[in-house]
């Protein structure tokens, strides 16, 4: 019976399994590169399609390390619960090295994006269009 059970338990883990990478597939996360350099990101505004795409950080010179924080415009920054987390970078980014996040799912709308350790503006802007 326990042979039937684990056996049961696997196949069903399998299927699930199968099931989350076809709804991956065709839907290749995209890029989106920011660099920071001390006290600012280089790029103040971007505009891109709805889709999943991964957050790469390129820390340029600041001399400590960095981070990434995106939020939906006009939630309150200062929340961690506001935090798209699946955009934080899996580690904090060391000068001279580069970081990504986990895929993050962008629909329509307007986002901000900072960096606390730096620290940055927090109006750099992206859009979903």
């Amino acid at each position: 019976m326990k042979k039937v059970i684990i056996v049961l338990v696997w196949v069903v883990g399998a299927v699930f399994s199968a099931n989350a990478q076809d709804k991956m597939q065709g839907k290749t996360p995209k890029t989106i590169s920011l660099e920071q350099t001390p006290g600012e990101f280089t790029q103040k505004k971007i505009a891109v399609s709805e889709g999943t795409y991964f957050f790469e950080i390129v820390n340029k010179g600041v001399g400590h390390d960095v981070g990434f924080v995106l939020v939906e415009k006009g939630k309150d920054i200062s929340k961690p619960e506001n935090h798209i987390q699946t955009a934080y970078v899996t580690e904090a980014v060391a000068t001279g090295m580069t970081q990504r996040s986990h895929p993050t799912e962008l629909t329509k709308g307007e986002y901000v994006y900072f960096c606390p350790l730096n620290p940055t503006a927090t109006d750099n802007t992206l859009v979903v269009q």
